[in-house]
């Protein structure tokens, strides 16, 4: 009964952890065009770093997605299923970590947030 309850639970918070994530892929992408377009094509300043913004966007997304894979592992059956499962995560995490040190050697190189301007 509760594996039941929990089943359906979560068939319904996953795909909306999920959406989260493709929310602030999309939004953070978006905001980071525009900054670029404004600089690049407008020659018009931008606050702060839009290099920075969209990689913290993007980790920010890949939390959300982790959190989805996570709670995935929750409703396996099969061995096959946990395999596959958790080559995603460890890809996620391994993305993860990249963007967080590309977001570090960003922030070093420019630390006062020049526009994202190289």
């Amino acid at each position: 009964m509760l594996d039941r309850l929990i089943e359906v639970l979560l068939s319904y918070i996953i795909p909306i952890l999920e959406l989260m994530g493709i929310f602030v892929v999309t939004w953070s992408t978006a905001r980071a065009f525009v900054d670029y377009v404004k600089l690049q094509v407008l020659h018009r300043s931008v606050q702060g770093n839009f290099k920075v913004e969209l990689a913290n966007g993007l980790a920010t997304s890949l939390e959300f997605k982790m959190a989805a894979e996570i709670l995935k592992t929750v409703i396996v059956r099969e061995k096959s299923e946990l395999v596959v499962l958790g080559a995603v995560i460890v890809l996620r995490a391994l993305l993860s970590i990249l963007i967080h040190f590309e977001l570090r050697a960003e922030e070093r190189s420019h630390p006062g947030g020049n526009n994202g301007e190289t």
